[in-house]
């Protein structure tokens, strides 16, 4: 090698260190990661003789982040989007995979490169390019494309320094992406902290939804905000509010669930990001699209609360494309703070409501109603307590409901514990007015929750008419008892001798006597009811007990009943097995509970069909039962059944007073036992009712 060589070399080799020294400051200089960017393209193209370069930046999972692309000297917009393709099947994307410089004389003869339109030869036609990776600490954080419309353009040389200006630039973008991911994380911060402080400062729905709207437009800059909810019924999406381009018009309308981007995010509880609604399956134009509105990219975000998808909020055309996974970090904690801010607008709404009717049933109640806590101390009282009591609102504030003379210790526990755990407590007591009356109350206690407080509600019942009522009924029943006895014992005696006069072969004379014998007696039975439900209401006992065989009881009350019986063709079937104990009872009033069953069973029994009467020895007991072939008790009405004065709702049944059930419960009860009603095995109603046996009983 010659001297002059040598000195060619050197000075190469200094202008080429030079060149690679003065690289590394001017990309030392900037720390944007945008300006990087823009440096490295410019000065790759200008020292290895490229007309047009790009350079894609990567992030640790090999995402691209930001990309820049030089024509000449116009910088081109979209470049992220545009590079997307290349990175995937292209040049940029096999030295991605390869991480190794590619150097390509002519592209229209390599696969790598990927075509497009503008490489047909009537346009630019073939080219040659070189595309290196760009490492820091043995990481690829980026990749630099350099073009030049000529084939065989560059050689070796130019790929050796295109690769060293990416070797030159690599630390500079590492440095320049963490910083702008420390910007970035800046900015969601700043807009998550932004957007909590405003999402979250109303209690009131339509202002909530404002206020992520603006959020959302503010930290997005984008075209369009909408935000929809999922109707729990029918699954659809409701449009609940928009901004922007008039896109509010459509508030109130529905999309099918799962139907477009927004659909696929509220299915999948996932955000989306659609950098191009054109290429993405999810797009659907009959949902996605806004009329009059062109939409060219989305990000969705679920609104959550708990786990649960509320709806979703929905942003159009950002302004920036290098926004765009900050934009959905943004999105989803937007969307996060919109389900806890939306979930407690509705409950306040909610609350309100309740609170609202609540007050208007407490105010246009018949009813007086008291609020206390547990003190007793009264908090609150309609204006019907207030007429009642003759006390204004500020008079009563400074009472307790004790004070008022309604309480029933007994009935509510020391302290009012019985009313706890949201039991409710009724019974009948009286109201001592300030002019001296007294009012007959069904007083009702129970725990209600006021703003979230336990308090107890007292809910004071005139039942001044049903008193009165109930009085007359009395009365009336007295009456007939007392109206009824003598003429009645007179009847029966001159049957007794009509029936001693009457020759043996008047048989029709007869037969009208027994009709009027058995009505007499039937009658003598419902007097005497009416006397013992007297009697044992007002607790008497017991007296005239014997042992009683089951047998007889049964067979004497079937005989009772026996001509009704037949004259409807209906048919008494007796159950009952040979050994059975005694019963300790007063054998003429269970006769008449059976014989009333027995009735009672035979009215809604059709004609022709059979009634069933029974009995089994128990443990400590024995079971009778009286079984029907009607249409049966609803399970509502098996309670109500055993008052007094109660009849079955509804019509065309059979009528009567009321009386003989109600007898027959306090008359098994006196005797220590149960009554009640169950459903017939097939159909019907079965009565059943318990009596204490003769060997349990003291001598």
């Amino acid at each position: 090698m010659s001297l002059m060589e040598s000195w060619a070399e050197i000075q190469a080799a200094r202008s080429y260190l030079e060149l690679l020294y003065n690289i590394s400051r001017e990309l030392a200089a900037a720390l944007d990661l945008r300006t990087v960017l823009l440096r490295v393209v410019s000065l790759a193209m200008k020292h290895v003789g490229a007309i047009s370069g790009s350079m894609i930046v990567l992030d640790e999972r090999g995402q691209p982040i930001e990309a820049a692309i030089i024509v000449g000297e116009r910088i081109v917009a979209s470049a992220t989007q545009q590079l997307r393709a290349t990175l995937e099947r292209g040049l940029a994307g096999w030295v991605l995979r390869h991480q190794q410089a590619v150097l390509i004389p002519d592209t229209s003869q390599d696969e790598r490169w990927l075509r497009r339109p503008d490489d047909a030869p009537d346009k630019t036609g073939p080219k040659s390019a070189v595309c290196s990776p760009i490492l820091a600490r043995d990481q690829l954080v980026g990749i630099l494309t350099l073009v030049h419309p000529t084939p065989n353009s560059f050689n070796a040389s130019h790929l050796e320094l295109a690769q060293a200006i990416a070797d030159q630039a690599g630390i500079a973008v590492l440095n320049a992406r963490l910083y702008a991911e420390s910007q970035r994380k800046a900015r969601v911060m700043t807009a998550m902290a932004e957007s909590a402080v405003a999402i979250t400062a109303s209690p009131k729905l339509n202002e909530v939804l404002d206020h992520i709207l603006s959020q959302t437009i503010t930290a997005l800059q984008v075209e369009v905000v909408s935000l929809a909810l999922i109707d729990p019924q029918t699954h659809e999406l409701v449009l609940q509010a928009a901004s922007g381009l008039e896109a509010d018009r459509l508030i109130g309308t529905r999309r099918k669930p799962g139907k477009g981007v927004a659909g696929w995010v509220a299915k999948n509880g996932k955000g989306a990001l659609v950098p191009d609604v054109q290429s993405d399956p999810r797009f659907d134009p009959r949902v996605d699209q806004f009329p009059g509105f062109e939409t060219r990219s989305i990000i969705c975000a679920p609104i959550q609360f708990e786990g649960e998808v509320l709806g979703v909020i929905e942003a159009l055309n950002p302004e920036s494309e290098s926004l765009e996974e900050d934009a959905l970090l943004v999105l989803s904690g937007i969307g996060s703070l919109a389900g806890t801010a939306i979930r407690r607008a509705q409950l306040y709404e909610n609350l309100e409501a309740t609170q609202l009717r609540y007050r208007e049933l407490f105010e246009s109640s018949i009813d007086p109603i008291l609020i206390t806590n547990w003190k007793g101390q009264i908090l609150e009282a309609n204006r019907q307590a207030m007429e009642v009591t003759g006390s204004d609102l500020a008079d009563l504030l400074t009472k307790d409901v004790e004070g008022l003379g309604i309480v029933d210790e007994a009935e509510v526990g020391r302290a009012f514990q019985l009313l706890a755990g949201g039991q409710t407590i009724s019974y009948e007591t009286k109201l001592l007015t300030p002019g001296g009356r007294e009012i007959p109350l069904q007083l009702y206690g129970r725990e209600v929750f006021v703003d979230g407080i336990s308090h107890l509600q007292w809910i004071l019942r005139d039942i001044s008419e049903r008193k009165n009522l109930d009085n007359l009924r009395n009365d009336l029943i007295s009456m007939i008892y007392h109206d009824l006895r003598s003429p009645l014992a007179n009847v029966i005696s001159s049957l007794d001798v009509l029936d001693t006069l009457l020759p043996e072969e008047g048989r029709t004379q007869r037969t009208l006597l027994e009709i009027a014998t058995h009505s007499t007696e039937r009658i003598q039975r419902l007097v005497s009811s009416l006397l013992d439900i007297r009697r044992l209401e007002s607790g008497q006992p017991i007296v005239n007990r014997q042992p009683t065989s089951i047998h007889t009881l049964a067979k004497n009350a079937i005989e009772n009943v026996l001509p009704s019986i037949n004259g409807k063709n209906q048919e008494v079937k007796l159950l009952l097995p040979d050994l059975l104990p005694e019963a300790w009872i007063d054998e003429d009033m269970i006769r008449r509970v059976v014989t009333n069953l027995l009735e009672n069973a035979m009215k809604y029994t059709p004609a022709g069909s059979k009634i069933y009467l029974g009995a089994s020895k128990r443990k400590k007991d024995v079971l009778m039962w009286v079984q029907d072939s009607g249409p049966g008790i609803a399970p509502g009405e098996r309670e109500r059944i055993f008052d007094k004065f109660t009849r079955l709702h509804g019509s065309g049944g059979p009528k009567g007073f009321g009386l003989g059930l109600a007898f027959c419960k306090l008359a098994i009860e006196a005797h220590g036992g149960q009554i009640w009603v169950e459903d017939g095995p097939v159909s019907g109603a079965c009565f059943k009712f318990t009596l204490p046996v003769q060997e349990e009983q003291p001598d």
